[in-house]
């Protein structure tokens, strides 16, 4: 596994929002990043912007629910880094808004695919790479919907409970290859997908609590969360592989507190 604090790091959904956060935050600290997205004028921006700073980026258009595409992103990844150090499976999407019984099926079906076929997609492709390498870090945002219900937000609460459950499974199947598995919960930040819950007509009708939670102010900026992904990235938390870590915390103040964690269980993906 390399050793160095650089690292060689695949972040989806990095053409706006968090993941751009993510992407920028880890650019800066010296890490190269694979920047995939669908849109490539996006992720391309993101990129020059990383390139205007001197830091490492490539732009690679990607659709996380197609299999060859997300083979592509691994291929081309490894031949211009050398490898694969980290994924941040950040690409997520909320379109489906209202009574389940009244929403589109292919709306529900498309957030599920692309908030869990996509990270299925992504580690299937690389795990076999960093279990060549001696090891890696997989961190897998959860959210919203991943340990309670979501009404009238089902598609995207589903995916996230399911996401929860592949996260912390992987991690069990990963142990014996130094494979650390993370979820992250970056809290309410103002984006793109939450703009739906604001603005559209569904929004509007069945998500009020949203807009409340952003007038009382507690929303919070994407660079929270890219500050806890690099703190993950940088550190050596494996003996916390499997636990979720939110914007609030501190990586290394957690893990000084490993013993009691692994001896209460605290942390876990599980109902209780």
């Amino acid at each position: 596994m390399k050793r160095t604090n650089h690292k060689r790091i695949i972040v989806t959904g990095a053409g706006r929002g968090i993941g751009r956060a993510i992407a920028l935050e880890l650019a800066r600290s010296g890490h190269s990043v694979a920047l995939a997205s669908r849109t490539e004028a996006q992720v391309q921006a993101v990129a020059d912007e990383i390139a205007a700073a001197d830091g490492t980026a490539i732009a690679v258009p990607t659709d996380v629910t197609s299999q060859a595409s997300v083979e592509e992103l691994v291929s081309h990844t490894r031949e211009r880094f050398g490898g694969i150090d980290v994924v941040v499976n950040n690409a997520g999407s909320f379109q489906t808004i209202g009574p389940t019984w009244e929403t589109d099926p292919e709306s529900f079906w498309t957030d599920l695919t692309i908030n869990l076929r996509g990270p299925y997609l992504l580690c299937r492709a690389v795990i076999p790479r960093m279990i060549e390498q001696g090891g890696g870090t997989i961190i897998n945002m959860i959210g919203g919907g991943a340990a309670g219900p979501l009404p009238y937000g089902n598609a995207y609460g589903t995916s996230k409970a399911g996401l929860t459950r592949f996260t912390e499974t992987l991690a069990e199947e990963l142990k014996g290859h130094h494979i650390a598995v993370f979820a992250t919960n970056p809290g309410l930040v103002r984006t793109e997908m939450t703009e739906l819950q604001l603005t559209t007509d569904a929004g509007k009708k069945w998500m009020t609590r949203i807009a409340e939670l952003f007038e009382e102010g507690a929303d919070r900026p994407p660079t929270d969360a890219a500050r806890l992904i690099r703190a993950l990235v940088e550190g050596d938390y494996f003996e916390l592989t499997g636990r979720q870590f939110g914007p609030d915390d501190d990586p290394a103040t957690v893990a000084a507190d490993t013993d009691r964690i692994l001896r209460e269980d605290l942390r876990t993906l599980r109902f209780r």
